[in-house]
């Protein structure tokens, strides 16, 4: 599928989810960057604001398969990846799939889990299997996580291991409407009998193939590579980051860019592609120093600091 057919259907496929999630479009887009570059999306968001709605309607804009898990103090790994059970007809054990077995799965409110359960989704994630009683199960092709966590209520909750949020591609948020936003929240309300929006499928598993194969053919200069990779390391020597972005974060960095190219409509990276993609990329990979947490530093202020730091190459015409 060339650039411009992809900007056109990821056009058709966002405005369905559009017509369903009040938002920034921007932040729809960066979600969709993640699932044609086969990587996983973490929204961390006060409750309201619509993640369980949003990743609901990506999985029915794409006509994929969904599935959805809430995360508990008590949620065994068995519970999320499936185990074998008995079959007294068989006498044999049967591996019965969990919900971790759907295109979409969203991981509502992740960090609520205890790190064991989390953990069990590192191999999900990184390799689309699973492996029960040393069998290894394939997962369903394209498999994506949505993770939800409120960044503001943490009683009872567990926090992400770095080697969990490193898995994750994008990190981002809904944020709250403005007020037009809200009016047309209640507009729409108002004008359907049913308390959830619908969103109608508008993509067929081979166009879905089609819009996740683009941004394999997109070429990135040498010069847009060596900014990319210097931004990347510029977080390690920033001294107020105790790790920076690892190697994993540069190469998902640099998927995350092709696919941005494509969503715009072209076969080609520039460093606006590098710019745009990189708070949502690099910011949940940045473990900073506890003094730079006392200071009130954000890792998104590191991103933002970098970004305007590293020089900017000029490509030629």
């Amino acid at each position: 599928m060339d650039p411009e057919a992809v900007r056109a259907r990821s056009g058709e496929i966002l405005d369905q989810i559009a017509g369903a999630v009040v938002t920034e479009r921007s932040t729809l887009e960066t979600i969709l960057v993640g699932i044609l570059s086969d990587g996983h999306v973490l929204l961390e968001d006060v409750p309201g604001t619509g993640k369980t709605l949003t990743a609901r309607s990506f999985a029915d804009a794409l006509g994929v398969s969904f599935s959805r898990v809430q995360f508990t103090p008590d949620l065994l790994p068995s519970d999320v990846i499936g185990s074998n059970v008995f079959d007294e007809s068989t006498r044999t054990f049967e591996f019965q799939p969990g919900p971790v077995f759907a295109n979409v799965m969203l991981a509502d409110e992740i960090n609520r889990a205890p790190p064991k359960t989390q953990s069990a989704l590192l191999e999900a994630m990184e390799e689309g299997q699973v492996t029960v009683d040393g069998e290894s199960h394939p997962l369903p092709d394209p498999f994506v996580v949505i993770a939800t966590q409120n960044p503001v209520e943490m009683d009872g909750t567990f926090e992400l291991p770095v080697a969990q949020r490193d898995r994750f591609m994008i990190r981002t948020s809904l944020g709250y409407p403005d007020r037009s936003g809200e009016l047309e929240l209640i507009d729409r309300r108002a004008s359907r009998r049913s308390a959830s929006p619908s969103v109608e499928r508008v993509c067929d598993p081979e166009t879905l193939d089609g819009l996740r194969e683009a941004p394999e053919s997109v070429r990135v200069e040498e010069a847009v590579r060596e900014y990319l990779v210097d931004v990347a390391r510029a977080t390690r020597e920033d001294e107020r980051v105790r790790t920076g972005v690892s190697p994993r974060g540069v190469q998902k960095f640099f998927e995350a860019v092709r696919a941005h190219a494509v969503l715009r409509g072209r076969g080609y990276a520039t460093p606006d592609d590098v710019k745009a993609t990189a708070p949502a990329v690099l910011s949940h990979r940045i473990v900073l120093t506890p003094d730079a947490r006392v200071d009130g530093v954000g890792p998104e202020a590191v991103v933002a600091e970098v970004l305007e730091e590293v020089p900017v190459p000029q490509l030629n015409a």
